[in-house]
């Protein structure tokens, strides 16, 4: 008999709340111990939630770069950014828009379809120039890339089959041109 995998992502009845207008911040840091944390109680006191957290390391070893998703108050936020700039171990941190600025996504969608139903969600998968990552005779495991709505409609045209589960990344930014992200 098959077991039953429990999710965190498992579909719930209850409507969506609206959340206020989402900002993406990217921070470089020093790569020590304790940054996130000094950084995460900026956000906390000021009563902000973090909607998607990325770190790695840079080309550099000695630095790291944070890419932040925070959704709230901008006049708040740019309250956040000053704390934020006077830690000591952040080098800097600026406030990416889409104009100035190229943002990704990435998720994978483990689906459960038949061989029947498998024609229709490689179509889905080929529309968003998505990548089958995983196939078994039951189900597969679709990898999309892309800007938050894409990532968003994928989802929605996949839920007409059984998810079994998703994964998302945080986004990722760089900002366009010469300007330093």
């Amino acid at each position: 008999m098959p077991q039953s995998i429990v999710t965190s992502d498992t579909s719930i009845e209850a409507p969506l709340i609206a959340r206020g207008p989402t900002s993406t911040l990217s921070i470089l840091v020093s790569n020590q111990p304790g940054v996130l944390m000094r950084i995460c109680q900026v956000f906390s006191r000021r009563g902000f939630n973090i909607d998607s957290l990325v770190v790695s390391e840079g080309r550099n070893v000695h630095f790291s770069r944070m890419t932040i998703g925070v959704s709230g108050d901008p006049e708040g936020l740019s309250q956040i950014i000053m704390q934020v700039s006077k830690l000591i171990d952040v080098i800097h941190c600026f406030e990416h828009t889409t104009d100035n600025s190229v943002t990704k996504e990435m998720v994978l969608i483990k689906i459960q379809c038949s061989p029947t139903e498998r024609s229709m969600a490689l179509q889905i998968s080929e529309h968003f120039n998505g990548k089958t990552v995983d196939l078994t005779p039951t189900s597969m495991i679709v990898m999309i890339n892309g800007d938050s709505p894409k990532v968003d409609a994928t989802i929605t045209m996949f839920s007409q089959f059984n998810i079994i589960e998703t994964v998302r990344t945080g986004k990722v930014v760089m900002a366009r041109g010469e300007q330093p992200t």
